[in-house]
């Protein structure tokens, strides 16, 4: 257990590409992450990227891919695992991003459930002041949804929307992934090279 630890879930929005690119940009910047996934996000996974993960014998690679970063440390933590360390405020993180988050992960979250541990983290980080990062990745969002995420704020969760910016002129799908990317590392104070920021 270290400070500088993150914890990183991914659940069943679409934006899996985004999941796994921030996984790598935090392993290749040396930090430890706690990994969760939903079931929901195993099948995003697939249908996404053609991934097949399984929950109940994860395989980093499997995930990742052939080209696993060897520079942090991963450790996967099942979704229904309550006795996991990050379930507790007591162990300590540097903050928590949900990458993709989906609408019923955030109603969760806004409405204080804690019906698994990707649920239970992010209430963690909130009643111990920590940075929580929801990365929402839907549209249209209807007045519910709209209410969760503010709620959400309101609490102490940063509201990242899975949103491209073209003024840094994007020449591939890996350059609009980096961009959010970039800006998750953003919030969490971490140096980065992903994207080219205004007015550079």
């Amino acid at each position: 257990m270290a400070a500088n630890d993150l914890v990183l879930a991914l659940t069943g929005a679409s934006g899996a590409p985004y999941g796994v690119r921030l996984l790598e940009v935090l392993l290749r910047a040396g930090r430890t992450v706690h990994l969760v996934l939903s079931p929901a996000a195993v099948q995003v996974l697939e249908q996404e990227l053609g991934r097949r993960v399984c929950l109940d014998r994860f395989v980093l690679a499997d995930l990742l891919g052939a080209a696993v970063p060897a520079a942090g440390l991963v450790h996967y933590h099942h979704f229904m695992d309550f006795r996991a360390g990050i379930a507790s405020g007591s162990f300590l993180t540097a903050g928590m991003v949900i990458c993709p988050c989906s609408m019923g992960t955030a109603a969760a979250i806004a409405h204080g459930l804690s019906q698994n541990l990707i649920q239970r983290a992010a209430d963690v980080h909130l009643k111990e002041r920590r940075p929580l990062i929801l990365v929402p990745r839907e549209t249209p969002l209807h007045l519910i949804q709209l209410r969760n995420l503010t709620a959400c704020a309101e609490a102490g969760a940063v509201v990242l929307p899975a949103m491209p910016a073209f003024y840094t002129r994007p020449q591939s799908l890996q350059d609009a992934i980096d961009f959010l990317v970039g800006r998750i590392c953003d919030q969490l104070g971490i140096e980065h090279h992903l994207l080219k920021r205004w007015s550079e």
